[in-house]
């Protein structure tokens, strides 16, 4: 047991150093990174989609999309949008970790970038123990998943940065009791910041959009 417990914490170690790497890189080039997660289902790439488009020009961004199956369903997607993109496949691993985003910021050309975002695997578990390098690390819940989520799953919400809550269209048909969700939040990570929103009538994006652009650094 000891030596088992021995071996992931040099994983861990090792994986942490490796994300105090990639973001001194993105430190160096003054590329903004942002480590989207989520459950499945949740609207990671809609949420990703939509925010490309709403971006100004200015705001040059490229986009590492993570699978745990070989496919490039999503990344196809951002690149029929013309943004670049780079696809990473775990392997069935259920997270991305240091490593594979090290990979894959070497594959996008940083100094051309205001904004890397990182859609990372979907899941509520993994993602949250494995550091990456971003600047923030932003949530994607959503209503049809229900209100109970952070007490189910205390430990994404406690290492986040930033909140968003898609679907919000659908709230008056579904039992979410909104309420009891954010006592939730607010019990595990007080203050964090929160945004509403819904990619089908995109109520809630400009708040998002404005947080975001007016929180990148200045690129020289």
């Amino acid at each position: 047991m000891t030596q088992r417990v021995e071996i992931v914490r040099r994983i861990m170690d090792s994986n942490e150093r490796v994300a105090l790497e990639n973001r001194a890189l993105l430190d160096k080039k003054g590329t903004y990174g942002i480590n989207i997660m989520a459950s499945p289902g949740a609207g990671k790439t809609s949420v990703i989609m939509e925010t490309l488009r709403r971006l100004p020009p200015s705001v040059r961004t490229g986009v590492i999309e993570g699978d745990t199956a070989p496919v490039t369903i999503d990344s196809d997607k951002i690149a029929a949008l013309g943004f670049p993109v780079v696809q990473i496949n775990t392997g069935g691993d259920c997270h991305l970790d240091a490593v594979m985003v090290d990979l894959a910021l070497k594959k996008l050309d940083l100094d051309q970038l205001n904004l890397v975002i990182i859609e990372n695997v979907g899941n509520l578990i993994c993602p949250a123990a494995f550091e990456l390098g971003t600047h923030a690390n932003v949530l994607i819940a959503s209503i049809p998943e229900g209100d109970d989520k952070p007490y189910k799953y205390p430990n994404i919400y406690r290492g986040l940065d930033v909140l968003i809550i898609n679907k919000i269209d659908l709230l008056p048909y579904l039992d979410f009791r909104m309420d009891y969700f954010s006592q939730g939040v607010e019990m595990l990570n007080p203050g964090l910041k929160t945004f509403p929103l819904s990619c089908k009538t995109g109520e809630g994006f400009d708040a998002w959009i404005d947080w975001l652009t007016t929180t990148l650094p200045a690129k020289v």
